[in-house]
């Protein structure tokens, strides 16, 4: 599905951000809307990653990207 992409997961301290990253030239962030995941960005991806460097995020707390913790009244 997204051949020749690499799986990574970023640590950001509250949570762990996972995306998909392929390609070379000017960075590209394609970013996914509610409530899909990065799969939104199968069929472009790959075309896009001829000509840049795709990162295929998927937004903390949905698809493979952890949620930071809850806390009774909801703040960090």
């Amino acid at each position: 599905m997204f051949e020749g992409f690499q799986g990574a997961e970023i640590d950001t301290g509250d949570a762990g951000i996972f995306c998909l990253r392929a390609g070379g030239g000017p960075p590209l962030l394609l970013l996914h809307g509610f409530p899909q995941t990065h799969l939104m960005w199968r069929d472009i991806a790959p075309a896009l990653a001829s000509r840049f460097s795709v990162v295929c995020a998927d937004l903390r707390g949905y698809g493979s990207s952890s949620c930071p913790a809850s806390t009774p009244d909801h703040t960090p």
